[in-house]
């Protein structure tokens, strides 16, 4: 698939001046309680086990850090206890902090039950969900880096700022000089008319998991085919997958990057075909998404030149070792050389078996 992936992979060294991976997301703390059943209301669970875990766009900085992008995060943090513990895992990464602070209030955490089947959130709004028109003032992005959108940015008062900074900084995708990479999540259903129509105009990168294009068409208006709607294991999942790939990325006319875990991603860009990248096997371990890890090693990617299709090979190898690597089931991305000696080995036993 890419014949000569191993000698790129092996003597192309990282830009001396790499561009940097931005992100306007929101970070919080996610405070994890394991229990044998998710009690109704009124009811008492006692927790098997608690774990605190830095949530929301951190998982995407520390995947662009980790695979070699200087990485900001342009979100506006609180002053308390989760706010200290989002700097203090900031400052560990070396991810730079350039957006807004704010003294009058701490950054918000999400309590999250897991039975071992379904999982429960309930969410405390801090700081990172404030802001408005001037939130990200301070976000200059430069040609060739990689601006980040998160879908939970779009659904409070910091979505006044990403208006603001589209039309600062050009929203015309074919004068724009840096990239935009859409991670929409499943908050869509939440975001106004006005600005899904703003956002579908500055034709970003959209990467999306199945549920997430599949919320993005039903915004659009488009007809969900059944075909889409019932997908299943085995040819007809990877039909399907297809077909919504191509029905979403022409609506769009922006490329599509529709991600399926296991079996890696399908991409469609503006005018072209769809593609499938195949993904890397992984133990089977209950664990929670990797998607941040994949988008965030998709942004480092295209930061340091490479092609959309080869980022989202690399991207879904560095998401299969954060499978297989997790802490306490938050999958955590590797660095860059074991991502691509992943790519590498996959790459030579491709080549072995066509020979």
């Amino acid at each position: 698939m890419l014949h000569d992936f191993i000698s790129r992979t092996l003597t192309r060294p990282i830009p001396p001046q790499t561009a940097s991976v931005i992100s306007l997301g929101q970070i919080w703390v996610d405070v994890m309680m394991d229990v044998n059943e998710i009690p109704p209301a009124g009811g008492f669970a006692a927790a098997k086990q608690v774990n605190a875990a830095i949530g929301g766009s951190f998982r995407v900085l520390q995947a662009a850090i980790r695979m070699g992008s200087p990485a900001q995060h342009a979100g506006i943090i609180g002053n308390g206890l989760w706010g200290a513990a989002v700097r203090k895992s900031l400052a560990s990464d070396g991810i730079e902090h350039i957006g807004q602070d704010r003294l009058d209030r701490d950054t918000g955490f999400r309590l999250v039950l897991n039975d071992g089947e379904h999982k429960t959130f309930i969410a405390n709004y801090g700081a990172e969900s404030g802001g408005g028109s001037d939130c990200f003032d301070a976000v200059k992005p430069a040609g060739n880096d990689v601006v980040h959108i998160s879908g939970n940015t779009l659904m409070d008062h910091s979505a006044a700022g990403i208006e603001a900074l589209f039309d600062r900084t050009t929203l015309d995708p074919d004068t724009r000089p840096y990239t935009v990479v859409l991670n929409p999540t499943n908050t869509l259903e939440l975001v106004s008319d006005q600005l899904l129509e703003n956002l579908v105009l500055a034709r970003p990168i959209w990467s999306c998991n199945r549920q997430e294009a599949r919320t993005l068409a039903d915004r659009l208006g488009m007809p969900r085919e059944e075909s889409a709607a019932t997908l299943t294991v085995g040819g007809a999942f990877d039909n399907a997958m297809e077909q919504l790939c191509s029905s979403l990325g022409e609506t769009l006319r922006a490329p599509l990057v529709l991600r399926a875990g296991a079996r890696g991603a399908w991409i469609r860009e503006p005018g072209g075909t769809v593609s499938h990248m195949p993904g890397f096997p992984v133990k089977p371990v209950h664990t929670r998404s990797a998607g941040a890890c994949h988008t965030g090693a998709l942004c480092a990617m295209l930061a340091q030149g490479w092609s959309l299709l080869d980022a989202v090979r690399i991207a879904n190898a560095a998401a299969s070792l954060a499978i297989e690597h997790h802490v306490a089931g938050v999958p955590v991305c590797p660095d860059r050389q074991a991502v691509f000696a992943l790519v590498a080995a996959s790459e030579h036993r491709t080549d072995t078996v066509d020979s």
